[in-house]
């Protein structure tokens, strides 16, 4: 499922606009995004929780040359399904 195809299934699911259910998914993905920027976690009861996982600098290798990279520390976004998400998705 993609974007437009999300839009399409909440606006159907809840009974308004396309342009509507676009408005309400993009808030969405911006209250998530923003709290996860604040270095927050989002959760979402029966559903999971988005959250920020810190990774340390460490040493990589090109994999051309061989040569030893050094790769800078970061911080990535991380989703850890509910139960209920689980079990749904294995049926």
């Amino acid at each position: 499922m993609n974007q437009a195809e999300l839009i399409d299934t909440v606006a159907t699911t809840a009974g308004i606009k396309k342009a509507d259910a676009a408005k309400v998914v993009q808030a969405v993905f911006e209250g998530i995004s923003g709290a996860l920027g604040r270095g927050e976690d989002v959760r979402l009861a029966g559903f999971g929780i988005f959250e920020v996982a810190e990774r340390a600098a460490r040493e990589g290798r090109n994999p051309r040359t061989g040569e030893v990279v050094k790769i800078a520390a970061s911080k990535a976004p991380k989703f850890k399904p509910a139960k209920q998400l689980r079990d749904s998705v294995n049926g």
